[in-house]
């Protein structure tokens, strides 16, 4: 497929300066309810050159034992969350927060402020201009403040569900559940500066990502 030119006013990747040519990088906060495609979409912008923080990953790893929300996760929830080397079970552990929504708000007040922190030390970091920073609760957690543009990805529901028995081999009550035990995604799309459907075709999301791409303004890519 051939690249269309971009105007001057548009950031094109192609021309993004990295390793420390920018003030100040350009903020896209990606989130989505789960299995929304959010991770596919955050994959095709790391292609394009951006810096990709996976804030769910980073939730998990300051979970691990010895990290900072290890022993407020085990304190709380106790050995019924405990995989047998010591590590905590994600999937017990998901069992318990997506049944009782107490619960879910327990885990995030052990695991956010200490997952936002970390996200915030890897975005001060980062030499990239432009950051990408994937977070299922970014705007529930007050995250979504310190950012440019706030990108929306949705679906479907019986996409959602087909996704998670796929993906995490859960049955359609325990997907539905889960996918139920979150605010609604209207609330999300309500506050989108950008919305990709990736209900289609790969390259229909693909297109979306390009064109939303497309339209980052120049100064995120300004030198100092």
């Amino acid at each position: 497929m051939t690249e269309t030119p971009l105007p001057e006013q548009v950031f094109s990747p192609s021309r993004a300066p990295v390793g420390g040519g920018c003030q100040r990088a350009y903020r896209i906060g990606l989130t989505g309810n789960i299995a929304t495609g959010k991770s596919n979409v955050g994959h095709l912008l790391h292609g394009l050159g951006v810096a990709y923080i996976d804030a769910d990953k980073v939730a998990h790893e300051v979970m691990a034992p010895g990290q900072a929300a290890y022993q407020a996760v085990v304190a709380h929830f106790g050995a019924r969350v405990l995989a047998p080397d010591g590590t905590i079970d994600r999937r017990a552990l998901g069992a318990i927060v997506f049944s009782d929504p107490e619960e879910l708000r327990e885990l995030e007040r052990c695991v956010h402020p200490v997952a936002i922190a970390e996200v915030e030390r890897r975005i001060q970091a980062s030499t990239a201009c432009v950051v990408v920073v994937e977070a299922i609760k970014l705007l529930e957690s007050g995250m979504a403040e310190t950012y440019d543009a706030i990108w929306v990805t949705t679906c479907p529901e019986a996409e959602q569900v087909r996704r998670l028995q796929e993906s995490r081999g859960l049955d359609r009550a325990e997907a539905l559940r889960r996918i139920h035990a979150q605010p609604p995604q209207a609330e999300k799309l309500a506050r989108a500066d950008v919305i990709i459907d990736t209900g289609g075709t790969k390259a229909e999301t693909r297109a979306q990502v390009h064109a939303a791409w497309a339209r980052i303004p120049c100064h995120a890519a300004r030198q100092p």
